[in-house]
């Protein structure tokens, strides 16, 4: 199991900060969100690029039905090169509560589907060099000329990481055609779960992606949380999803509203299992 942490708040000179402390605290990755509006993720991670040397570094996640795909494309192109080949993309529907209908985005759910299956066909695509054009309901691009950026340092293509909604097989398959999961849970009415799920139906979907991913290279399987090095016993989650298969555990601290709290328990390195 590999560790990352993902940033809940700060500009980028916080993030270059915390990037620098979670690399030299031993976890492997280090994540910023990318809002419709608000600090830049792009740019926190840029900064925090320059910072390190080892560390995986990625969105977590970005709403892709309600961002220009080809900028998504050509940030995260720019950054794998500037940082020899170290980002992770992680894409997903989005959060409307995060300020969609402020901006007059899309918030219908069967369109951002849409927008999401459309974008990741683009920003593959583009990655890929010219000539690149593309036809859909929602996007539509013609080969370009223009001062277009390098394709990306990683090969075949700097991971994807796509949310899948369990047991929806429509939004499990999208996920399963790319690098890894960020799987969401829902129940039988189609609500979507808050906390973990019951461990049987976390191995069931584990099950399913093991049978079913599209890519002959490891696929990642993402879960997400929070820890507390004082408290041992918040450790065993973790312990029973490592077991079960889940390939990264990202440390995700959403209600911390301290710098230095934040700083603390990246020095305190990723969970002992």
């Amino acid at each position: 199991m590999k560790f990352g942490f993902v940033l809940p708040f700060g500009d980028a000179r916080f993030a270059a900060q915390c990037a620098h402390q979670a690399e030299i605290s031993g976890w492997d990755g280090f994540f910023a969100w990318e809002p419709v509006w608000g600090t830049d993720p792009w740019v926190c991670l840029t900064a925090a690029a320059m910072k390190t040397k080892r560390i995986r570094l990625g969105t977590m996640l970005s709403p892709l039905p309600v961002l220009s795909p080809w900028k998504l494309a050509g940030e995260a192109a720019t950054l794998d090169n500037l940082s020899g080949g170290r980002v992770i993309l992680s894409v997903g529907l989005g959060a409307i509560d995060t300020g969609f209908m402020n901006f007059g985005l899309p918030t219908d759910r069967k369109i951002r589907a849409e927008r999401l299956d459309e974008g990741l066909e683009i920003v593959t695509g583009l990655w890929k060099g010219q000539p690149f054009q593309f036809e859909g309901k929602h996007f539509h691009i013609k080969p370009t000329e223009m001062n277009f950026p390098l394709p990306p340092a990683q090969h075949p293509r700097i991971p994807i990481w796509v949310v899948g909604a369990w047991p929806k097989m429509k939004s499990m398959k999208r996920a399963l055609q790319y690098d890894g999961i960020l799987p969401n849970f829902m129940d039988e009415t189609g609500k979507l779960l808050m906390g973990h799920p019951d461990l049987s139906v976390l191995e069931e979907m584990v099950d399913f992606v093991k049978q079913n991913q599209a890519t002959d290279h490891p696929y990642e399987i993402i879960m997400e949380g929070e820890t507390d090095p004082d408290q041992p016993e918040s450790m065993n989650t973790v312990k029973s999803f490592s077991r079960m298969g889940i390939t990264w555990w990202i440390e995700a601290q959403w209600t911390q509203e301290s710098n230095q709290a934040l700083l603390d328990r990246l020095k305190a390195g990723p969970p002992r299992i």
